[in-house]
């Protein structure tokens, strides 16, 4: 969002059009951000979950499929982005389930 990692809008550039990378690197920078209020504000915890992992497994697929040479580790970036995933559902669903008994 800030413009300290060019990569991101060059991915964003790839997939979306270099007319619209900049705005639209900046509306997913600021997305994530309203997410981390989210996350922090703990209010819908299993929508916020299911939302973190539905966006993070898309745009890694995406990624993956169409820029695998822009990426911080290549398609290793998925294995990553798939064990996030795991955490998150295991957090979400399986620890908060134990706590809430």
């Amino acid at each position: 969002m800030l413009n300290l990692v060019p990569r991101h809008e060059q991915i964003v550039a790839r997939i979306l059009g270099d007319d619209y990378a900049r705005p639209l690197t900046i509306i997913i920078g600021l997305s994530e951000i309203i997410m981390a209020v989210w996350i922090l504000s703990g209010y819908k915890t299993k929508l916020n979950a299911i939302a973190q992992i539905s966006v993070v497994a898309t745009m890694n697929i995406l990624e993956f499929i169409l820029v695998p040479d822009l990426l911080l580790w290549g398609k290793l970036n998925l294995l990553f982005a798939s064990i996030f995933i795991l955490v998150v559902y295991f957090n979400e669903f399986y620890l908060n389930k134990k706590q809430h008994k």
